[in-house]
């Protein structure tokens, strides 16, 4: 386990004492050796080995994570000092030579000067309370709230946030005043003043290419590097879903350690969950030497206090639970790292989305006359919504004249109902209800592409990888204390990634062309052409059936209406649609909620 807090304040303050209070506001106490740099106007602390703080007056440093230095003469060994070598030699231009999975910080009490950056993935977080006085930073956005400067109000935005996307993506937190960078982005605060920006970018690109057999084989070589890279000196065990990513990172380890690579899987008894065969017939493939473990519904019980204890802010991806329990099996046979193989989907196209919108963009293919001159009055006519073909081509015409993101929110769930029979006025009042659509365009609009599938692949770089899928997984694995590592998301196959165009990418309407096809022959058919399930957690049923979790439920759905955030009449109805309609459906924001009392009750809030 590693972690990273620090300040600057210039006024001067109790060192010893603000370290104490940000460690104690952090969730998860160290529990490795703290090693420290605290002088009057300033502190700096991390927690893994003492090679990740450096200092030389009164400059100092430090870096959390895996990082490489390629085309330097570093010592990996040593990265805090070899940081700040990179530092005094390029100041914030030493970028460019940092690679791999970290959070850094550079602090310069001469200059007034903090430094902060994070991963070009967002595998590692920073939160930071930036203001004219000072800067607090640290990798948990509840370390920096406990900072007696910034405090731990709650923030309506974050909120209303947080029951859009069901976690708090990035630069916003839970918490008034703390941010979180992004991923590849850098921030400096220099006498009182922050600027940000980033240091890479992923390069598309667009055009088609026809060396479709050398890029197969230039795929297959880097998979072996990333998986080598990834496990390094150690021995490692993975995780095994059965789908194509976590298949084929469990086959490139079996086959670099020339031995069965040891893999855990989870199941559930529960109809339209359960994957097990797919990860049996991985397992049999390539020889693994797997463990398998069945979820039940007394086990997500077990699970809540820990992940409203783990995290710093809410989070409710449910398929937390599984991660959670999978990750225990590893450490109780004394695993200590695993890999995971997340990512694929958002670099090479493997989301169900990315071809259903290449359906609605279709529309905006045909000439505008036709568009407008024929089809859409046509649409329009008076009675023809009573046809079913007709209905269905007024809905076509409707969806596709939303630009994109936004489209592909239309089906959000909090938006199926008027936000004021479903909020607070007291929340609404705080909240911008458009921000969540600014801060997908963003990311959308940022993406180095004029290929709206390029695009919608950097949105879920940020909002699906960064923001929910790694923080997930992170969690997780460190609660079970486990280390874990993507390779998959090495720096290397990501710019690979880049390199595939996008008619690769989504060929039709078949997801992930290139990877699908440059591994045929290697995975199994049946796992090639499965449909994507993911890690889902059948809550919603057995929260309805299973009498403990019903009443764990209800007894925190009391506790939450009487907080000012949903409407009481809202939480009532919202019960009611998921004990008597779709428990699958209804169950998500159930979650939600259960989630966010426990996380609040946990700390008091």
């Amino acid at each position: 386990m590693q972690g990273l807090i620090g300040w600057l304040k210039p006024a001067g303050c109790d060192g010893l004492a603000t370290q104490q209070a940000m460690l104690a506001g952090d969730d998860r106490p160290p529990q490795a050796p703290l090693h420290s740099q605290i002088e009057a106007m300033w502190g700096l602390s991390t927690w893994a080995t003492a090679a990740d703080i450096a200092r030389q007056g009164d400059l100092a440093a430090a870096i959390v994570g895996r990082p490489r230095f390629p085309g330097t003469e570093a010592n990996e060994a040593h990265p805090a000092a070899t940081l700040l070598g990179l530092w005094q030699a390029h100041g914030p231009a030493m970028m460019d030579q940092v690679q791999g999975s970290f959070a850094l910080a550079v602090l310069d009490n001469r200059a007034n000067r903090v430094f902060l950056a994070i991963d070009r993935m967002g595998i590692h977080s920073l939160a930071f309370a930036a203001r004219n006085d000072g800067i607090v930073f640290a990798d948990r956005a509840d370390a920096v709230a406990a900072h007696p400067d910034v405090g731990r109000r709650l923030d309506e935005q974050g909120l209303f946030n947080y029951f859009y996307f069901y976690d708090l993506p990035a630069p916003g937190t839970v918490f008034r005043g703390v941010e979180k960078l992004l991923p590849g982005q850098w921030l400096q605060w220099r006498n009182g003043a922050a600027e940000r920006g980033y240091y890479w970018h992923l390069e598309y690109r667009d055009e088609p290419r026809t060396d479709f057999d050398a890029q197969s084989a230039r795929f297959h070589q880097l998979l072996r590097e990333c998986v080598g890279r990834a496990r390094g000196g150690d021995e490692v065990a993975a995780f095994l879903s059965g789908g194509t990513d976590s298949s084929t990172v469990c086959g490139v380890l079996a086959e670099l350690q020339g031995r069965p690579a040891r893999t855990y899987s989870i199941g559930f008894e529960a109809q339209g969950f359960d994957e097990m065969e797919y990860a049996r017939l991985a397992a049999r493939h390539f020889g693994l030497d797997s463990r398998e473990y069945y979820l039940k519904p007394d086990d997500i019980l077990t699970a809540i206090p820990i992940i409203a204890r783990h995290y710093d802010e809410p989070f409710a991806n449910e398929s937390a639970v599984p991660t959670l329990f999978c990750a225990r099996l590893a450490a109780a046979d004394g695993h200590r790292v695993m890999l995971a193989g997340d990512g694929g989907d958002e670099i090479f196209g493997g989301n169900a989305r990315y071809a259903k919108q290449k359906v609605f963009e279709a529309y905006h293919a045909l000439p505008g006359f036709l568009r407008g001159g024929l089809i859409e009055p046509l649409a329009g006519l008076p009675g023809l919504a009573a046809l079913p073909p007709m209905r269905k081509l007024q809905s076509y015409i409707r969806q596709a004249n939303i630009p994109l993101p936004e489209r592909m929110e239309s089906y959000n769930y909090i938006y199926r109902q008027p936000l004021e029979a479903m909020f607070s006025k007291a929340l609404l009042d705080g909240v911008d209800a458009h921000l969540p659509s600014a801060l997908l365009k963003d990311a959308y609009d940022r993406a180095d592409s004029d290929s709206y599938i390029n695009r919608m692949l950097h949105l879920d770089l940020k909002f699906t990888l960064a923001d929910n899928d790694l923080r997930k997984v992170n969690g997780m694995t460190e609660a079970a204390g486990i280390e874990v590592r993507y390779p998959l998301i090495d720096d290397a196959m990501v710019a690979f990634s880049g390199e595939v165009p996008p008619d690769w990418k989504i060929r039709g309407q078949y997801l992930r062309w290139f990877f699908k096809t440059a591994l045929k022959g290697y995975l199994p058919d049946q796992i090639i052409n499965k449909s994507k399930h993911g890690f889902g957690l059948p809550f919603g049923v057995w929260a309805k059936e299973h009498p403990p979790l019903r009443q764990r439920v209800e007894d925190r759905l009391a506790d939450f209406k009487r907080r000012d955030l949903l409407n009481p009449a809202y939480v009532d109805q919202l019960r009611q649609e998921h004990m008597t309609g779709h428990a699958t459906y209804f169950g998500k924001m159930i979650w939600v909620i259960l989630i966010l009392e426990e996380w609040l009750a946990a700390r008091g809030l």
